[in-house]
């Protein structure tokens, strides 16, 4: 078996043709594994791209890589470089709160994905903006073009985008020191001890579960939330969390590890069953409620809230009503975020 690393700039290199003789010790190999090692500049997986674009024939016809050689046969392989990946305009709904020549707020909602990546190629966030403002700053790449900081898939709400590279910089400058400030609402499961608090449990890559994070390791990043009771419903507590850090899910590793997983959010604990007879949420009870930050270019503060979606508020009156709250009460606790 070929285990050698391929190297991605012979693979740009290549561009002409290859033909191969089957000989009798190849037959019945699969195709992809064939040519693997007789093409060693390209890797199995790109000669299955090229497969499936109808760029490997056998004896003249174009060919699956799952197909079984015969002594023989002729197999050429067009080695055609992979085209580089890139972030293309797609006319999607967008929420713009705040649009400014140096950068935008904008409200993400709930299961869009910030930027491509493994399993997202299309339908982004980034995909959105680039149709409605055309340029984004350069500086973040060609996949994540503006892009200063993210949120999960699956948490709404507030975040800034950079127009141009001298603001990406600048805004960048203040997430690294810490100058952003970041207020989140999320609903828990259980009852917080206290009214308010601080978590200050260090985040590490979860080593069983390569998708979530932990922060019940002894070692780790360096991590903050502040937070403070909204409300409470017997075993369910309305949050708002202020982040000090931006470490990868934050909110939801530390409230996970001290036994208050957001509701919702099954990777991090939370229960299957919809509470109180509710349908289950699909998506976390967890939005980005307000963003502040100081102006790249006039050093004005600058600080926007997204309301709460439709989506959360809905079942949280469901929820509150469950309880025998009146809409005055609802409407009381949530009045800040909507």
């Amino acid at each position: 078996m070929n285990t050698a690393k391929k190297n991605p700039e012979a693979e740009a290199r290549a561009t002409a043709p290859q033909i191969i003789t089957a000989a009798s010790a190849d037959a019945g190999r699969r195709l992809d594994l064939f040519l693997a090692e007789r093409v060693p500049e390209l890797s199995r997986t790109r000669i299955q791209e090229l497969a499936r674009d109808g760029h490997v024939r056998v004896d003249g016809h174009t060919a699956k890589v799952s197909h079984r050689i015969a002594a023989g046969e002729t197999i050429e392989i067009e080695v055609l470089a992979r085209p580089a990946p890139e972030a293309l305009p797609e006319d999607l709904p967008l929420d713009l709160l705040y649009v400014d020549d140096d950068f935008v707020i904008v409200n993400k909602p709930a299961g869009m994905v910030v930027h491509a990546g493994a399993g997202h190629s299309r339908a982004t966030l980034v995909n959105a903006l680039l149709h409605r403002l055309g340029n984004l700053s350069a500086a973040g790449g060609a996949l994540r073009p503006g892009i200063v900081h993210r949120l999960d898939r699956e948490t709404s709400g507030a975040m800034v985008v950079a127009r141009n590279d001298r603001a990406h910089e600048h805004l960048s400058e203040q997430f690294r020191s810490r100058n952003v400030r970041k207020i989140y609402i999320a609903l828990v499961h259980g009852k917080m001890p206290r009214d308010s608090g601080t978590i200050t449990l260090p985040i590490s890559r979860d080593p069983r579960r390569r998708t979530r994070m932990t922060a019940r390791a002894t070692k780790g990043r360096h991590a903050r939330t502040d937070w403070r009771v909204i409300a409470r419903m017997d075993r369910y507590t309305l949050i708002e969390a202020v982040l000090h850090t931006g470490r990868t899910h934050q909110i939801r590793a530390h409230f996970a590890a001290i036994g208050h997983p957001v509701v919702g959010d099954t990777l991090y604990g939370a229960p299957r069953a919809g509470a109180r007879n509710l349908p289950l949420l699909e998506r976390n009870f967890l939005h980005a409620a307000l963003i502040g930050f100081t102006h790249p270019s006039s050093g004005a503060w600058v600080e926007v809230r997204a309301p709460l979606p439709r989506d959360l508020r809905v079942y949280f009156d469901r929820m509150a009503a469950s309880f025998g709250w009146g809409a005055a009460e609802i409407e009381a606790a949530l009045a800040p975020y909507v």
